[in-house]
């Protein structure tokens, strides 16, 4: 889990804002959804219409086929067995209310199944007369919602009357369903040269499906259409258990993110303690052979005097009659000799056990320092300001003495700053030059006095009452061990530590 993760994880209004965001996502998505359930119904219905319509209308091409044949075969005598068929037809078709014969002759009468006006009647003959064969559609001249279709009979030139049916179009679309009687769906039946006949219009309508009937007699244009507005796209049931489900999957990705955040948090810190144990273990060890070092260093100088003083008075004894200071001398050369082996092996067992250098990236020991320290800056009111390159670092030291160079210089820069006035800052710096690698640690904090910068990295000195004056001086050993060593930069305002250490250019250029 990475420090952006954490902070969104902790954020109120971010997880806020994610929440309301995911929200909309979902009510988009179902208002796309809707979108598309309700332009598929609105092609379902007006396709089921479409065929039943055009059904129809191919049933009255039969009819008038079957009327034509009637009268014909009647020849103008037997009128009672054309009312006899147009009834029927219209008995069992209810959308055909009106059958007229009319006689191209206006002298000759009408025959039909109820009164015929005689404007009616001219406009028969006239569309009868001017037919080439194929039906003609014509709208009703006397009742709206009605076309009529006019065939001529016989169907041939010599033609001697105009046969016409009266269909009503509200009817051609009856018991079409309840989905055309919803608010803000549109349904229009029109004559082929657009003159409508039935249907209703929705203001608004966003979608439209508009198809001839299958009939060649009755191309009839229907027309469908249907108006979505933001209560069709988002019902409320819906929208709801849409809502309600996307906030519960949030809240449980959201409590397994926080455990996951959680489980790598403690993982982390075990890995920073392990790594502070360790360091800690590595000072105190380095600061134990520091201390049997000094020691050594210290108490070889009498240890060797005793034992010379020790030689000569045996000599001198020797020369004498003082035979029996000799045991007592031996004794005092034999402890002597004892002592100093005994600072010998102690000086040998502080030393501490070094790892076999490896290729290091000083990369790592900054980010593991930086994880270590970050606590206690915060602690102190320290900014730790770390500038680190992108390319690997390599040189070759042990690992765990890289760390506590680094440790000690920023630890050491953290309680420098500490009360220090205005923002505290420690900026860690790690370059390359053209032979060296370069580790800065600048602090803005009071400096280093010029009575101590002589003996700085001498071991025991300190400028804190509870400093053991071992880390500067620890420092500089293992940055020896290394090939390079620390120095102490600038007259401040602060102190900058500047460690040097060989670039190894074979390391860079060897492949990984």
């Amino acid at each position: 889990m990475t420090r952006a993760d954490h902070s969104f994880l902790a954020s109120p209004p971010r997880l806020l804002a994610v929440w309301c965001l995911l929200l909309l996502v979902a009510c988009a998505a179902l208002a796309a959804f809707q979108h598309r359930a309700l332009v598929a119904e609105l092609e379902r219905e007006s396709a089921a219409l479409h065929a039943l319509a055009s059904q129809r209308a191919d049933q009255h091409d039969a009819h008038m086929t079957a009327l034509s044949a009637v009268a014909v075969a009647a020849g103008g005598e037997r009128q009672d067995l054309f009312l006899d068929v147009a009834a029927t037809i219209t008995r069992f078709y209810p959308r055909i209310d009106e059958v007229q014969l009319v006689p191209l002759d206006p002298a000759g009468p009408v025959i039909g199944t109820g009164p015929l006006a005689p404007q009616t009647a001219e406009t028969v003959r006239a569309a009868a007369k001017a037919s080439d064969g194929r039906i003609v559609l014509l709208p009703h001249p006397e009742r709206p919602d009605h076309y009529i279709m006019v065939k001529r009979s016989p169907n041939n030139d010599a033609a001697i009357y105009g046969l016409m049916l009266g269909i009503d179009a509200q009817k051609l679309l009856g018991e079409a369903g309840p989905f055309w009687s919803r608010p803000g769906v549109a349904l229009r039946l029109s004559l082929p040269d657009g003159q409508p006949l039935v249907g209703h219009s929705a203001s608004g309508e966003t979608v439209r499906f508009s198809s001839p009937l299958g009939s060649a007699s009755q191309p009839l244009v229907l027309e469908t259409g249907i108006r979505i507005g933001l209560p069709d796209l988002l019902p409320v049931l819906p929208t709801a258990l849409t809502l309600i489900g996307v906030s519960l999957a949030y809240l449980v990705a959201l409590t397994a993110l926080r455990q996951r955040a959680r489980t790598r948090a403690a993982v982390e810190q075990a890995r920073l303690s392990a790594l502070e144990t360790r360091l800690a273990h590595a000072s105190r060890v380095n600061a134990l052979g520091e201390m049997a070092s000094g020691l050594a260093h210290e108490l070889t100088q009498p240890l060797t005097a005793i034992l010379a003083q020790a030689q000569a008075s045996r000599r001198i004894l020797e020369r004498g009659d003082a035979a029996a200071l000799a045991p007592v001398l031996d004794d005092t050369v034999a402890q002597a000799r004892r002592a100093s082996a005994i600072l010998e092996r102690f000086r040998n067992w502080s030393r501490p056990q070094r790892a076999p250098a490896a290729a290091v990236d000083l990369r790592e020991a900054l980010a593991n320092v930086q994880a270590l320290l970050t606590p206690q800056a915060t602690t102190h009111g320290t900014r730790l300001a770390f500038d680190i390159p992108q390319s690997p670092v390599p040189v070759m030291a042990d690992p765990v003495e890289m760390e506590q160079i680094v440790f000690n210089l920023v630890r050491n820069a953290i309680e420098a700053t500490d009360g220090a006035a205005g923002m505290a800052q420690v900026r860690v710096t790690l370059r390359q030059d053209a032979d060296q690698t370069v580790l800065e640690v600048a602090d803005n904090g009071p400096g280093v006095p010029a009575d101590l910068r002589a003996r700085l990295f001498t071991p025991f000195t300190t400028t804190r009452a509870n400093g053991t004056g071992l880390g500067l001086a620890l420092s500089q050993r293992l940055a020896e061990r290394a090939g390079g060593e620390i120095v102490l930069v600038g007259d401040g305002p602060g102190a900058t530590f500047r460690v040097m250490l060989p670039r190894r250019k074979e390391l860079e250029e060897a492949p990984r």
